[in-house]
């Protein structure tokens, strides 16, 4: 990869803090849809912009409070996609005939929240990738 002047973890990192904007956005939009009915709604709507920031602020100007603070939140982002499939998969199984087919095509999507983890096990999977095969983080 000597044709690329970024790293790897430092491309994933922008890469996730565009793709956490636009997962925000779709996030706000159910959620408000629902009212905000439960607390926990709140969780990955603000989680996703200051995710936004601070992975792209990390990307474009690596710094060690940046680093620490990034490493941070992609755990946050881990435990709150884990806790927001708990609460899908029980919203569904609540609605009227419980875990059928169509409840789960017309109930909270369950991929959406895994989303979430997925995205933040990659950023995890970076760094983790970064520190043990090179023994550096690429701050300066």
């Amino acid at each position: 990869m000597d044709w690329l002047p970024w790293s790897l973890e430092r491309t994933i990192a922008l890469f996730l803090s565009l793709t956490f904007l636009l997962i925000g956005i779709q996030v706000t939009l159910f959620h408000y849809r629902q009212n905000f009915h439960r607390w926990v709604m709140w969780g990955p709507v603000i989680f996703a912009p200051i995710m936004f920031v601070v992975a792209g602020a990390y990307a474009l100007k690596p710094q060690e409070w940046l680093f620490w603070l990034y490493v941070g939140l992609l755990v946050i982002g881990l435990a709150d996609g884990l806790m927001g499939f708990y609460y899908h998969v029980k919203g569904i199984g609540s609605r009227v005939e419980g875990y059928k087919l169509r409840n789960f095509m017309i109930g909270p999507p369950i991929i959406l929240p895994l989303l979430f983890v997925a995205l933040s096990t990659l950023g995890l999977l970076t760094i983790y990738e970064q520190v043990v095969n090179h023994f550096q983080l690429m701050i300066p």
